[in-house]
């Protein structure tokens, strides 16, 4: 699992624990929304050679290999 992978996890838990106190419902739907949004737009930027690029890089992180 890459490091922003992970980055986005933790902040959809946050988001989620954060729901459960007492504060602003806005607060951590905000933080939702932007661990969820974030990594998508920075994919969306790229450009097609680079995405294509990262797909390769992907494919060759296999599980015993």
């Amino acid at each position: 699992m890459s490091p922003h992978m992970k980055y986005g996890i933790a902040g959809v838990i946050i988001a989620l624990i954060l729901l459960a106190l007492p504060i602003p419902l806005y607060v951590p739907l905000i933080l939702l929304v932007l661990a969820i949004a974030i990594p998508a737009i920075a994919y969306a930027m790229l450009d097609p050679s680079q995405r294509r690029r990262l797909r390769r890089a992907r494919g060759r992180k296999q599980l015993g290999g």
